[in-house]
This record gives structure tokens, sequence and C-alpha cells, in this order.
């Protein structure tokens, strides 16, 4: 099963955490909503991508905890310190949905490119494949956003694959730092015009239109951010249509 048109889902949101923590994570509402939109449903393929993490062990395997506990069929593609599959376009081409994690984005995009995997990326796109993913793996897709991959002080990321011609804020509302930066790094055109999420919310991308904001809980939005002509960035909330519990 594919997308009907190409699709991305660039989210501030992931896995439903349990009351153990990260030995007690599921499949979260954005999860379903990726397999839904992949047309795969509750057997939809998962493609996990830790690369902005550097292909941690412990990330990889947290990953199939949380989708042993569904009936989503979990792979995952490392790079670090060799790519896992001979013919990783063939092995993309085959999911239905590439989710990618969180981290520096900085390093992620410069790994993929060295790989050739920004290409692959790219032809799963527009074959039907959902992309998607939080934090880094929602600013990877955007020209750029608010980064800490060159420290503890925000920096403005212009280097994205840029399918996706806009800025992209994440943690917009639970790191103080993100939303002045955002609306500084739009003002001085260092970004273009974008989006932002609240952590728990998303974007979903149908080409390079965003189509609609989601939510995993009531409480988190997505906002529009421009530019206008005297440099004033102006936010406008979007519609935030929250994702059901139930699965």
């Amino acid at each position: 099963m594919t997308a009907a048109e190409p699709t991305i889902l660039a989210t501030s949101a992931g896995f439903t955490v349990g009351e153990h923590g990260l030995f007690d994570l599921t499949p979260g509402p954005i999860h379903h909503l990726a397999a839904e939109l992949s047309g795969a449903g509750e057997t939809a393929r998962f493609c996990m991508l830790h690369q902005a993490t550097g292909d941690q062990e412990f990330r990889i395997g947290y990953t199939y905890a949380a989708f042993a506990k569904s009936r989503y069929r979990a792979s995952h593609l490392q790079l670090f310190p060799m790519p896992n599959h001979r013919d990783m376009r063939k092995f993309l081409l085959e999911q239905d949905v590439i989710w990618v994690g969180g981290g520096s984005v900085a390093n992620l995009v410069a790994v993929w490119r060295v790989h050739g995997l920004d290409e692959i990326l790219y032809e799963a796109w527009q074959s039907g494949v959902v992309l998607g993913g939080v934090s880094a793996g929602s600013i990877c897709w955007h020209t750029g956003g608010s980064t800490d991959s060159f420290g503890y002080d925000l920096r403005a990321f212009t280097d994205g694959l840029g399918w996706l011609p806009y800025s992209n804020g994440v943690h917009y509302d639970s790191e103080d730092q993100r939303r002045p930066k955002m609306h500084e790094f739009i003002a001085d055109g260092t970004l273009p015009d974008g989006y932002a999420t609240d952590d728990h919310a998303g974007l979903v991308y149908r080409g390079t239109t965003m189509v609609e904001a989601v939510a995993d809980r009531e409480g988190p939005q997505a906002y529009e951010l421009k530019r206008a002509a005297d440099g004033t960035v102006t936010e406008t909330p979007l519609p935030t249509r929250v994702l059901s519990q139930a699965h």
C-alpha cells in the first residue's frame, strides 16, 4: 500500500510513554496516523531511522520493543558503522512508513547525503511511502529551522533537504528559546516563512502543501509564521485536530 500522493508527517510527537518510561513505550496516535496515511493500516511496515543520534543501539532497541506491542511490522536502517542492508533503495521502497527519530538535524542530513540516502528518500516520498519524524526528523524535510545541533544556544539550520520550502520550528512550547529564535530567524531573513509545532503536535503535508495540523492530546497546537514587509513576524495558531487515543 502507498499514500495517495507524496505525504510527509512532520512532528514534535512520538511514542506514548507508559508509567515505566522507556521500558513502557507503545506507538502513539501520531504513528497510527502515519499508518492510516500510508493506506496500510494496522499492518503497516515501519522503518525507523536513528542517524540523528548516531544509530545508538538502545534507541533502536526500544523502538522494536514499542512496536512489538502492536501489529505494525518494524524494521530499521542504520548507517553507523556501516549500512545494515545491501540494497538500501530496495529496502526503503518496500516500506509503508519511514519514521525519523530526533537528535542532531545537521548531522542527520550530512550523513544521509554522504550515503546518497537523500536521493533514495526523495524517490520513496514520490512513490507514496509516508515520510515522518519527530524533532530533527521533522526539520530535515524543510529548508531549515532552529536547532541545538551546534551547541546549547539555538542556531539557525539552513541546509535542510528543502523538499518542503518552509522553515520548521519544533518543541515550540517546551523550550524557552524556540519561539523567540524562530521569530528572530524569520524576521532577519535567515529562514523563510514556515510552521511550528508544540510538543505532541504535528503537520500533514500533501505534496508541498500543509493540509492539516494534528495533536495527540488536547492543548498542543501548530502555528503558521509569516514575515511582513516591515520585518515583523505574525504567528497564527492553526486549527489542530486531536487524534483519537483508541487503537
